[in-house]
């Protein structure tokens, strides 16, 4: 867990004195950028199937971001120190770093979170850590922490292309169906689907999950009180054709980045795609959930 930025030994300190903690703070745990040469060479290497297109993508894009927080972290360092002009993009970050938010010139490159900075550093590193493990030699996780990813759907568009190719079938006429297993630890699930994938980070609003009996699938249930949003268990997703996917007793659920669900941030749509989750029985009407504005998110917070 990161220190607070307030307390301790900051207390009683200059401004400069506690901006410049603050710096050093940030700097020590933003991770450096990955080395997009090698992982190129690496991919080139392993041969461009759409899941390494994915880890490249998004290590390009968080790069971007990591490049853009330390570059203005050591532009700050140096306006303070005098060698440097300060400007008015410093006197932005050094406001939006005392007062624990995402500084703006950070936000404008980076993903949908509602997170405030020191929460948001953290799952910065969680999901640099996912890039880590995948791009070094491009094996997909079992379980893809799919929250973690700017871009969720390039991933879940990989397991349409993957499976149409694989099944010589055509990429239009394909679509995602989706079942929630039993299990929410990702460590838990360590078999390699042999269709799709296995996706975590999921959560829900206005509606409770309850788990299936032995290999039983789930449903969806009544919200438990002060449950206000339940994580949904490990989802398992593969493609199939489109007169294929079962959507009586399902619900078409809605999946956002956050729960604001209107226009997202830096002009990216809010909304992401929609999931067909299971009811508690076929004669359920779907209208119910729907009146009850049941959603799922990839980053509530």
């Amino acid at each position: 867990m990161i220190q607070q930025i307030s307390g301790g030994s900051a207390e009683g300190a200059s401004g400069n004195s506690k901006i410049n903690d603050l710096i050093h703070l940030f700097l020590d745990k933003t991770p450096h950028p990955f080395a997009s040469l090698d992982l190129a060479q690496r991919a080139a290497e392993k041969g461009r199937t759409p899941y390494v297109v994915v880890c490249l993508q998004e290590s390009e894009r968080m790069n971007i971001l990591l490049n853009t927080i330390r570059g203005s972290l050591h532009d700050l360092d140096a306006g303070l120190k005098g060698t440097l002009n300060v400007t008015e993009a410093m006197e932005s970050l050094q406001h939006s770093l005392t007062l624990n938010l995402v500084p703006t010139n950070w936000f404008k490159v980076a993903y949908h979170s509602n997170k405030s900075l020191l929460l948001w550093l953290e799952d910065l590193i969680r999901r640099c850590d996912q890039f880590y493990a995948w791009g070094d030699e491009f094996i997909t996780p079992t379980v893809v922490w799919i929250s973690g990813l700017f871009n969720p759907m390039s991933y879940l568009t990989a397991i349409m292309q993957v499976t149409a190719r694989k099944d010589m079938l055509p990429l239009d006429d394909m679509c995602l169906r989706t079942e929630v297993l039993n299990v929410f630890d990702p460590e838990e699930k360590t078999d390699i689907p042999t269709k799709g994938g296995y996706i975590y980070g999921l959560t829900l609003e206005g509606a409770g999950w309850e788990l299936g009996r032995n290999d039983e699938q789930g449903y969806l249930c009544e919200m438990v009180l002060k449950e206000l949003s339940p994580v949904l268990p490990i989802v398992h997703v593969t493609a199939v054709r489109q007169k294929e996917r079962v959507k009586t007793g399902h619900y078409l659920c809605p999946v956002y980045f956050v729960t604001q669900r209107g226009q997202g941030i830096n002009n990216i749509p809010n909304y992401v795609t929609s999931f067909y989750i299971t009811m508690e029985s076929e004669d359920t009407d779907e209208k119910y959930w729907i009146l009850s504005g049941v959603a799922l998110f990839f980053a509530p917070e």
